[in-house]
């Protein structure tokens, strides 16, 4: 009875897994690599894939890898093809199936018929011609990502003529739609053949981008405390920035029609609380690397660079920035960050007025208390700045640092070596072919007080430290002497340089007498 029992229960459970198996639904696999399917009608068991109707929704399982992940993603393009020809599928399937893609396409690898170009041209067509918002968006995402990832799908977008439509798109109220669309013509400058001066001139990229960043420092300075901020706000600041710096770096004739933005980017830079751990990170990097190449000089906008009552206000934030972000950085990000802000710095004081220049000089510039050691051994802004001016890792910001000490200094190469030392200026000076003032070893005097200065150092000459040191031995001597002969012998040796050695020079003529010892003594005259 038992063993029939057993026999009537296997039968049982069999008919229940293949019930299971028809209906598309099987047992969870645990070995590693497996995808874990969602029950999904229409399953095809032959090929392990998910065949959906067009009727029915399509499941987000972007877990596939392999060949299966390959077919998927070809399932996928297929589908929203055949959608632009006909529309077949319903709006959430549609957006579902971008999910999916924009999941797949995180990883190229086995995701070719995305980065295709009939791939690009079906999530370009998604995204620019759909009626819906969320399809669009979804389809900027899958965009946006493949551009990045393979360089190749940017020209392919390019080709596809879609540069007024993305500036249309530009001109939405929707945080999404700036983020999104900003990447993608961001990219686009990159490696590709676009006309940046059409989309300037025909397609108003420029006025755009100023009502974009005119509407960021609106909210900006309208906001209440505390109130709820939009995640999406920053970001999309943020590649409306980069946009604009590519396309005022790389279309450097059309760069006036950029000037309206500095206004708004000053009120940005002012309004937004510096991050003391990281003051260059989003959004402060993208607004300082944005006035590069704007024309701050420009005399109709002086008045927001320079404002009346606030004549500093722009150069106080850019040192505000600038003294922690010398300590939060190490070298490689220095180099990176912290250059185009020097840069700037220097720009807004080249320009400024003389109350403005007073205020940096003063700010920058070694004062009483850094002479009362060492130029560059402190722990002052002076001091960080002045040890950067000669940071060997990161060459473009010490020549920043450096131009902009020569600059503070009236381009007077008498002035610099006074203000920073001879240590500190020599090498700008050389590099520059700049020549070396005959004062530049003599002392000077500075400061109220007029106390002399160590050239060299930069030092107040009664803050040096003496030491003192004891008169050598016979035996130092001799050491002494027997290394400079060592030396020179290897020197004249080697050929590199047509030496004669001092020391048997100096025995030569009489002036060293060999003892019974055999000591080399120098002889008093």
């Amino acid at each position: 009875m038992a063993s029939k029992l057993k026999r009537m229960l296997s039968f049982k459970e069999r008919r229940v897994d293949r019930r299971l198996s028809s209906s598309g639904t099987f047992p969870n696999l645990s070995s590693p690599g497996s995808p874990k399917l969602l029950p999904t009608p229409g399953f095809d068991s032959k090929h392990g894939l998910a065949r959906r109707t067009m009727s029915q929704p399509l499941v987000v399982q972007a877990n596939l890898t392999g060949l299966a992940k390959l077919e998927a993603v070809k399932n996928l393009m297929d589908k929203l093809g055949e959608d632009l020809k006909k529309p077949n599928l319903l709006p959430h399937q549609r957006d579902a199936a971008l999910e999916e893609l924009k999941i797949y396409g995180r990883d190229p690898t086995n995701a070719d018929p995305i980065f295709t170009p009939e791939g690009i041209k079906i999530l370009t067509k998604h995204a620019f011609n759909s009626p819906s918002n969320s399809t669009a968006r979804a389809a900027l995402r899958v965009l946006a990502n493949s551009m990045l990832l393979n360089p190749v799908a940017r020209q392919t977008f390019v080709d596809l003529g879609y540069e007024d439509q993305a500036c249309k798109k530009l001109r939405n109220d929707s945080f999404d739609d700036e983020f999104l669309v900003s990447r993608v013509l961001f990219l686009t400058t990159y490696g590709t053949k676009i006309n940046l001066l059409a989309l300037i001139q025909k397609h108003r990229l420029a006025e755009t981008i100023v009502d974009n960043l005119s509407k960021h420092a609106k909210l900006l300075t309208n906001r209440q405390p505390k109130s709820p901020i939009d995640p999406m706000e920053d970001m999309a600041l943020n590649e409306t920035l980069k946009l604009l710096f590519n396309v005022s770096h790389y279309c450097p004739s059309e760069v006036d029609a950029f000037t309206g933005c500095i206004p708004h980017i000053i009120a940005l830079l002012w309004k937004h609380d510096v991050p003391p751990s990281k003051p260059l990170d989003p959004p402060f990097n993208a607004l300082v690397n944005a006035l590069l190449d704007l024309k701050l000089e420009d005399k109709d906008i002086q008045a927001f660079v320079y404002p009346k009552a606030e004549p500093n206000m722009l150069a106080e934030r850019l040192i505000e920035i600038l003294d922690p972000a010398l300590n939060a950085y190490p070298d490689n990000e220095l180099e990176q960050l912290v250059t185009p802000l020097v840069s700037v710095l220097r720009r807004v004081h080249d320009g400024a007025p003389e109350e403005v220049k007073k205020y940096v000089r003063d700010t920058l510039l070694p004062t009483e208390q850094d002479r009362k050691e060492v130029l560059g051994r402190g722990t002052s802004l002076t001091s960080r700045l002045l040890r950067n001016s000669t940071n060997p890792l990161t060459p473009h910001l010490r020549e920043a640092i450096s131009r902009l000490l020569f600059d503070m200094s009236d381009q007077d190469a008498s002035k610099f070596v006074e203000n920073v030392g001879y240590g500190f200026a020599s090498g700008f000076l050389f590099q520059n072919n700049i020549p070396i003032p005959a004062s530049a070893s003599e002392a000077f005097s500075t400061g109220e007080a007029q106390k002399p200065v160590n050239p060299i150092t930069g030092q107040f000459v009664e803050s040096e430290k003496h030491v003192d040191v004891p008169e050598m031995t016979e035996d130092e001597k001799l050491r002494e002497a027997e290394r400079l002969f060592v030396l020179f012998e290897r020197l004249r040796k080697t050929g590199v340089v047509d030496v004669q050695n001092p020391v048997e020079m100096a025995a030569r003529s009489g002036q060293l007498h060999d003892f019974g010892d055999k000591r080399v003594e120098e002889v008093d005259e």
